[in-house]
Formats: structure tokens, sequence, C-alpha cells
């Protein structure tokens, strides 16, 4: 197996120079505590308890707010329960949609079982059977650069893989209110609540 990434460090890595254009959509577990812990931002969508439903959340975003870049970051546990939404964005056509699964090969939240990429499902396969035209494997820091770069100027959507380390650094938890997350990123977007 190939050397993994530090996933707060490629969270980081990747909205380094995020703008004020993009609005995430974390997955559940730990893609949420690693963007929560670079810091809040209003423009961030946590989701509590909407297991599988990251990638559409996001696709509705990008076609409500096509001025916008939505990035979604999940892990794949969440992608995994959740992959016929692939087929659905490859059909939309989003051009400002990134899907971007951090694969750590195991079910984190429930104790570190060993998750289907690990026996061999293949993540960007299926994307890519879907149709998405752009599909990235991510294994180094020169990846995660240019996937960084790619953010900035989606024109397509996009689907990325990025290989982490299984870890499990301490939990920054962001606001779990889901009414006052809804209320304060429709404000941030200009959206009436």
């Amino acid at each position: 197996m190939s050397k993994r990434l530090e996933r707060r460090a490629a969270m980081a890595t990747l909205l380094a120079a995020r703008g004020d254009d993009l609005l995430v959509v974390p997955g559940l577990g730990s893609t949420t505590w690693d963007l929560a812990a670079l810091g809040d931002n209003e423009k961030n969508f946590y989701l509590w308890g909407a297991m599988g439903g990251a990638a559409m959340i996001g696709l509705g975003l990008a076609l409500a707010q096509p001025a916008k870049r939505v990035a979604v970051i999940t892990g794949d546990g969440e992608m995994l329960m959740g992959m016929g939404s692939l087929a659905t964005i490859a059909i939309q056509k989003p051009n400002n949609l990134a899907i971007i699964v951090f694969d750590n090969g195991v079910y984190g939240e429930t104790g570190m079982q060993p998750s289907h990429t690990q026996s061999g499902v293949d993540l960007v396969g299926v994307a890519r059977g879907c149709g998405v035209p752009t599909c990235l494997e991510v294994h180094d820091e020169a990846g995660l650069r240019d996937l960084a770069e790619r953010l900035k100027t989606l024109r397509e959507p996009l689907f990325a893989r990025v290989l982490i380390a299984a870890e499990e650094p301490p939990r920054v938890l962001p606001e779990r209110d889901g009414v006052a997350l809804k209320q304060r990123f429709r404000a941030a977007i200009g959206t009436k609540p």
C-alpha cells in the first residue's frame, strides 16, 4: 500500500486558498471535524445525521448557486453509501462541483473496520464509469496541491480520491444545531431564511 497523507494537513492544503465563493459540504465524522479544526466558516455546511447525503446536497447547492464553487469533502464510507449520486452528478453536469473523497480504507466512526475500498472497490473507477469527466487519484503532496489549484477554477464536475492515513486526531466539533447551521449558511450565500 502506498504512503497515505495526514488528513488534517490534507484538508488544510486543499482549502488554504479557498476564496470567498467556495461552499464546502463535509461528510459525517472525520471530514467535518477536520474542516472545523481549520477554523469555522459560515460557508461550511456541516451535516449531522445525513449519512450518504453529502454528494447530493453538494449537487443541489451547485445547481442552485451556479456562480459559486462547491466542494463536497467526505469519507470513503459515506461515498460507498451514496455511490448512486455519482450517476446523477454525471448526468446533471454541474461545472462548479467537486466531490473529494478522503479514503482511509476504514469505517472510522464505527470502530475502524475495513471499508470496501480495502477489498478492491475502486471509487475513481465508479465515478469514471458513471461519466464524471475529471477523475483523479491523489497519493502525494504534489497531487494534493494540483487538486487545490483545480478547485479554484472548476469548469466541469470533478471527482478525486485522496488516500489518507487511518488516524484519530482529537475531534473538533462545530455547531450541532441544524436549524442554526441552515440559517447561517443561507445568510452567507445570500438566500432568504
